[in-house]
C-alpha cells in the first residue's frame, strides 16, 4: 500500500484486528490460501491462472522493474507487468500538501478516481498451487468477506503503527462488506459487539491481499486490498481504528480487462 495513503486516506496493506481476540485465533498457515503472492518487500496479489498474478498496481516496484515474487515460498520469475491503462501514481504535489497540512481529502479522491490493477505474467506457469478463480457476480454488497495478509497488525482500539513493519505473520479475518459500485468495494471495521467473531481489517503493507466470497462451498477472489480513510490528521491519526473504511479493488468490474489481457499476451 501507499504508506501515506495507508496512513490517512492510503492503499491498504497485515490484519489488525478485535481488542478483545486473542491474536492467535488469526493467525492461519499458508495452506488458508496458497495462491497467495508475496510482492518484494511488502504488499500481495493473487495467482489467478498458472502464468498470472493480479494484484494492486500501487504495490509494484516504483523505482525498478519487478524480477520475482513469491508464491508458496517459492521465488517466481516475472515475464512483463501489465499495468491497467486508468491507473495513476499519487502526484508528489498532493503528498507534500498532505504532509504539510495534515488534510488528505484530495487523495482520496485521486485514489477513487483511478484503476489500480495490474497483472503480471510469469516465465514459467506454477504447477504446484492451484489458482483462486474470480468472483464474477455484482452482488458483493451484504455479503461476510474473508481477507488475508501479512501486514502490519494491531487491535481495533488503537490501531497500528504507520511506521511498521509491514510485513508479519499471515492472519485471515472477516468483515461484511457494506459497499460495491464501479471499480470499489468496500467495507467497514466495527467495534464489538456490532463486530463478527472474527472481524478484521487490512493493515499496511496488505495491499493487494485477497478478499474472498464464499460461493457454493469454493472461495473465490472478490477484491483486492487497495486504500482506506483514516479520519483525521493525518500526521497524527493511526490507521487500523474501529470505524475507518476500507476500499478494495472490485474484481468483477474488471473481469473483462482482465481475461482480454490474458489472452492477448502471446
Amino acid at each position: 500500500m501507499l504508506p501515506l495513503l495507508l496512513a490517512v486516506s492510503l492503499p491498504a496493506s497485515a490484519i489488525v484486528i478485535r481488542h478483545d481476540v486473542e491474536d492467535a485465533a488469526y493467525r492461519v498457515r499458508a495452506t488458508e490460501f496458497p495462491a497467495l503472492v508475496d510482492m518484494p518487500g511488502e504488499g500481495h496479489g493473487a495467482l489467478i491462472a498458472p502464468q498470472w498474478v493480479l494484484t494492486a498496481a500501487h504495490t509494484l516496484p516504483m523505482q525498478a522493474d519487478l524480477k520475482q515474487v513469491m508464491i508458496n515460498g517459492t521465488a517466481r520469475e516475472v515475464e512483463r507487468v501489465i499495468t491497467h491503462p486508468g491507473y495513476r501514481t499519487l502526484p508528489q504535489t498532493l503528498i507534500d500538501q498532505a504532509m504539510a497540512s495534515g488534510e488528505a481529502m484530495l487523495i482520496v479522491v485521486f485514489l477513487a478516481s483511478g484503476d489500480d490493477v495490474a497483472l503480471i505474467r510469469l516465465k514459467a506457469p506454477v504447477t504446484d498451487v492451484a489458482p483462486v478463480a474470480l468472483y464474477g457476480d455484482s452482488d458483493e454488497a451484504g455479503q461476510i468477506a474473508k481477507i488475508l495478509g501479512k501486514g502490519a497488525t494491531g487491535i481495533g482500539a488503537t490501531g497500528h503503527s504507520p511506521n511498521g513493519p509491514n510485513r508479519t505473520e499471515l492472519r485471515r479475518a472477516f468483515n461484511r462488506i457494506t459497499s460495491a459500485y464501479d471499480r470499489w468495494l468496500c467495507y467497514v471495521f466495527d467495534e464489538p459487539p456490532e463486530a463478527l467473531p472474527l472481524e478484521g481489517v487490512l493493515g499496511n503493507g496488505d495491499s493487494g491481499g485477497p478478499v474472498l466470497i464464499e460461493r457454493d462451498g469454493q472461495w473465490l477472489l472478490a477484491g483486492q486490498g487497495a486504500w482506506k480513510v483514516v479520519q483525521g490528521n493525518v500526521l497524527t491519526a493511526r490507521p487500523g481504528r474501529y470505524g475507518q473504511v476500507t476500499c478494495n479493488v472490485r474484481m468483477s468490474h474488471y473481469a473483462d480487462w482482465i481475461e482480454r489481457v490474458m489472452t492477448e499476451q502471446p
